[in-house]
């Protein structure tokens, strides 16, 4: 008796999705979902003792589930610091790129302090991130190329008010004027509510009081702040900050 040839394979259909939406969809929540708890174990807890676990615990899901979309806790930090990192160039990153020239002083810091302070109150984990020593070089790598650039704008902010300044001592000015807003922006994630808004605005005294006498006087005496502030003409009611929302 002939044996019957088997049937043909069908060819496999190059057009339909990979997995199903409704799937791809369900994935992206529990990524997100890890992600969010992962944010939380690191401020809480630091990178180098945070834990798959930890997060997995967070996060409501059980260490497996945790381990079908990520494979360890570095991966994880990766794609966190990604996206803080992603949030910052389309926000709060083009704070400096926006800031007025002609701003008197006072101004021209609330100006460009008060996105970045928002920023990082919002994402904790992010300084977590990028200061941790233990943290994966892939995040330390791009926040270096941002730190770079950051000092460049200052640099010619500055440069707009103090035309005639050396260029190595305006980098010093720069770099000791970003120095100046780290150590105070670490000093006032350490607190909250009121106390926190005392230390914004002591930062701020701070680097007007160094930055001030930096400006040079014109014939009349009158430094760089004075003459922006008088450009501008009468007062106007300044906006309230971001900082001031309850």
């Amino acid at each position: 008796m002939t044996e019957k040839a088997p049937a043909p394979e069908s060819a496999p259909d190059e057009t339909a999705p990979a997995r199903p939406r409704r799937r791809q969809a369900r994935g992206e929540r529990r990524i997100a979902q890890l992600l969010d708890a992962a944010a939380t174990v690191f401020t809480a807890t630091g990178y180098t003792a945070a834990s798959t676990n930890a997060i997995a615990r967070e996060a409501g899901v059980s260490p497996g589930t945790l381990y079908q979309f990520f494979p360890n806790k570095e991966a994880i930090a990766i794609e966190l610091g990604g996206r803080l990192l992603e949030r910052w160039r389309e926000s709060h990153g083009t704070a400096l790129i926006a800031a007025e020239l002609d701003l008197p002083l006072e101004e021209l810091l609330d100006s460009v302090l008060d996105p970045l302070f928002v920023f990082n109150y919002e994402n904790p984990a992010f300084a977590v991130l990028i200061h941790g020593p233990d943290a994966p070089g892939q995040i330390t790598q791009e926040f270096q190329a941002i730190h770079e650039g950051l000092l460049t704008r200052i640099e010619e902010i500055l440069g707009g008010y103090l035309p005639d300044t050396p260029p190595a001592e305006l980098s010093r000015v720069a770099n000791t004027t970003f120095t100046i807003f780290k150590a105070g922006l670490d000093l006032a994630l350490a607190h909250q509510g009121e106390e926190r808004q005392g230390y914004v605005r002591e930062i701020k005294k701070v680097l007007f009081r160094y930055l001030e006498p930096l400006f040079p006087e014109d014939a009349e005496g009158n430094c760089a702040v004075a003459r922006a502030r008088a450009a501008r003409g009468p007062e106007q009611d300044t906006p309230k900050s971001p900082l001031d929302t309850p």
